[in-house]
C-alpha cells in the first residue's frame, strides 16, 4: 500500500525560524575574526592602552602631564624674561592681559602698555593702562641670554615683549621681575622633586614589602615594627625637623637632593604594607608553587610573578604620591624651610605672598597656586584612569 505525500509547502506568514535570503557576506565575517584575533593577540600594554583611551579626562590629564614635562628641558626658551631679570620701572606691576583686536581691527597678539604715577597719599604705584597704543608681541626672537643646558649661550625664545614695551602675563613682584617667567622656571623644580622622590619610595616600599610578604617570620615582623615607628611621628613637623636640620652652608643642588630625599624616605611606608598585603594573598596562589618547583629564586618570582599582579595598584600609588611630594615641598618652601632662593619653584614663589597685605594688594603673587592645583588634579585624574585601565577585573 503505497501512501501519496503531498509537497512542502512554506507559507510566509507561519511562526518559525527567519533565514536571510540575502547572500553571504564572506569579508564581513573575516573583518570580524581579525579583530577578534587582534583583540585575543594583543599585548596587555596594548589592552592597558585602549582601556586608558575610553577614559577621556584621564587621557587629557595625561596629555597635559606629558607636554609639562616636555617643556621642562626648555623652559628658558619659553619664558620671555630671565630668571632674575629685573624691571626697574615695574614694580609689583598688575598683570598685562593679551588682545587680538584694536578698535574692531584684527592687529594680532598684542598687549596695551603702562603708564604709572606714584601716589603720595598711598605711597603706592598706581598702574593705568594705555589703550590707544597696541604694541604687538614677538614671536621666535632674541632676548635676555641664557645658558641652554649650561653648555651653551642662546638668546632666542618662544614670545618675547614689544620693542621697547613689556609683556608681564601675570604680572610682576616687588623686584620688579615677570613672574609668569619665573613659575615657568619653578616648574622644573617643583614637578622634578615629584619624579625623584617616588623613585626613592618605589625602591624602598617594593623592596621591603615584598620581603616582609613573602618571606614573613622575622623579616615581616621588623619590617612591620619599622613601619609602626613611622607612622606613629606626625609628618608636618617631621618634615619641618628635618629640613630646619640642613646646614645653611650647602649649596641649592645639595639642599634640593636632601628635600628629595627626605620626602622619599618618609613616604614608602603605605606602599610597603600595601604591597606586603598583595603578596601574603598572592604567595599561596599555584602560579607561584609552579615557579617555586621549577627552581625560579624569590628575587625573580616576585619581580616577575607576583608585583605584576598588583600593578594596578602600584600605578594608582604612584600617581597619588607625586603630587604628595609636589605638595610637600611646596608647602616647607612656603614655610622657609624647603629650597630657598636663587632655586626657584613653586613654593619658593608662594612664600612671598604669606602675609595679608601681599594678598590684599598684590594678588597675583598667588598665581603659582594655580599650576599646583592643575597639576595635583590631572596626577589624579590620570591615575584613576590608568588604575582602571591597568586593573584586570574591571
Amino acid at each position: 500500500m503505497s501512501v501519496a505525500l503531498s509537497p512542502i509547502t512554506h507559507d510566509p506568514n507561519a511562526p518559525g525560524h527567519y533565514v536571510n535570503p540575502a547572500p553571504f557576506d564572506a569579508s564581513a565575517s573575516d573583518a570580524m575574526s581579525a579583530a577578534e584575533e587582534k583583540f585575543y593577540r594583543a599585548s596587555a600594554a596594548r589592552l592597558i592602552w585602549w582601556k586608558f583611551k575610553r577614559h577621556r579626562v584621564a587621557l587629557v590629564s595625561a596629555i597635559f602631564l606629558a607636554s609639562l614635562y616636555i617643556a621642562l628641558p626648555f623652559v628658558e626658551f619659553i619664558a620671555p624674561y630671565g630668571l632674575g631679570q629685573r624691571n626697574a620701572d615695574h614694580l609689583s606691576a598688575p598683570p598685562q592681559g593679551v588682545h587680538l583686536f584694536h578698535e574692531g581691527r584684527f592687529v594680532g597678539p598684542f598687549v596695551y602698555p603702562y603708564a604709572f604715577k606714584f601716589n603720595l597719599e598711598t605711597f603706592r604705584r598706581e598702574y593705568a593702562v594705555d589703550s590707544t597704543r597696541p604694541e604687538p608681541l614677538r614671536f621666535l626672537c632674541e632676548g635676555a641670554p641664557y645658558q641652554f643646558w649650561g653648555m651653551t649661550q642662546a638668546r632666542m625664545h618662544l614670545v618675547c615683549p614689544p620693542k621697547g614695551g613689556t609683556f608681564f602675563l601675570v604680572g610682576t613682584d616687588k623686584l620688579g621681575r615677570d613672574l609668569f617667567s619665573r613659575i615657568i622656571y619653578g616648574a622644573r623644580i617643583s614637578l622634578t622633586v615629584g619624579l625623584l622622590g617616588i623613585a626613592v619610595s618605589f625602591v624602598i616600599g617594593l623592596t621591603l614589602g615584598g620581603l616582609a610578604g613573602y618571606m614573613g617570620g622575622w623579616v615581616d615582623a621588623t619590617v612591620q615594627r619599622m613601619i609602626e615607628i613611622l607612622r606613629s611621628l606626625p609628618e608636618l613637623p617631621l618634615w619641618l625637623a628635618l629640613s630646619a636640620a640642613l646646614p645653611a652652608n650647602w649649596s641649592p643642588v645639595l639642599v634640593f637632593f636632601a628635600i628629595t630625599l627626605i620626602l622619599g624616605l618618609l613616604d614608602w611606608p603605605g606602599l610597603a604594607r600595601a604591597v606586603r598585603s598583595k603578596l601574603l594573598a598572592l604567595r599561596e596562589e599555584e602560579f607561584v608553587r609552579a615557579a617555586e618547583l621549577m627552581g625560579a629564586s624569590r628575587s625573580r618570582i616576585i619581580a616577575h610573578h607576583l608585583v605584576p599582579n598588583f600593578m594596578s595598584h602600584l600605578i594608582a600609588s604612584a600617581t597619588l604620591s607625586i603630587p604628595s611630594m609636589i605638595l610637600g615641598e611646596t608647602a616647607l618652601s612656603f614655610l622657609g624651610l624647603g629650597l630657598r632662593p636663587p632655586v626657584t619653584s613653586w613654593g619658593v614663589l608662594l612664600n612671598e605672598a604669606q602675609n595679608l597685605a601681599a594678598v590684599n594688594l598684590y594678588p597675583w603673587l598667588l598665581a603659582p597656586m594655580v599650576p599646583v592645583i592643575l597639576v595635583v588634579l590631572a596626577f589624579n585624574f590620570m591615575g584613576d584612569g590608568l588604575r582602571d585601565a591597568a586593573d584586570p577585573y574591571s
